[in-house]
């Protein structure tokens, strides 16, 4: 028995459609489903980005096969995606002529190469290429 990654990350937005907005842009993920409350995207390789808009899920979610808790969050997050090194200077290309402030850049001891941002909500995103931790 094990786990076997990390199928869903979610982050809490003021303004659902900007955000979603921003992400189907530069990242052209693909909506898988959406309503009033959130937004859930492939984001490759068997990963699910989900955008909830802030407080909207105060209360428990009652679907047809069971019951989703509340839950809710604040603050800016961090979290990255992974790119292949040879798409680095093309990310990078892209985050400019989308008028996205790079605003930092890391090379790592592993040989990886990250690039940060951020999103309208002021979370703070990392593109990371491979070499950033021994398992990528």
């Amino acid at each position: 028995m094990k786990v076997h990654g990390v199928l869903e990350t979610a982050i809490y937005v003021d303004d659902l459609q900007l955000a979603v907005d921003f992400y189907r842009r530069l990242f052209e993920f693909e909506i898988m489903a959406e309503d009033q409350r959130f937004c859930a995207m492939n984001a490759g390789d068997r990963s699910v980005f989900l955008i909830f808009k802030r407080g909207a899920t105060h209360t428990a979610a009652h679907l047809e096969g069971g019951v989703i808790p509340p839950h809710d969050g604040s603050g800016p997050v961090h979290f990255a995606f992974a790119i292949e090194r040879d798409d680095l200077k093309e990310w990078e290309e892209r985050l400019i002529t989308e008028g996205v402030e790079i605003e930092s850049r890391v090379s790592w001891p592993r040989g990886g190469e990250s690039l940060y941002f951020r999103d309208p909500d002021n979370h703070v995103l990392e593109l990371a290429t491979p070499g950033i931790w021994p398992i990528y």
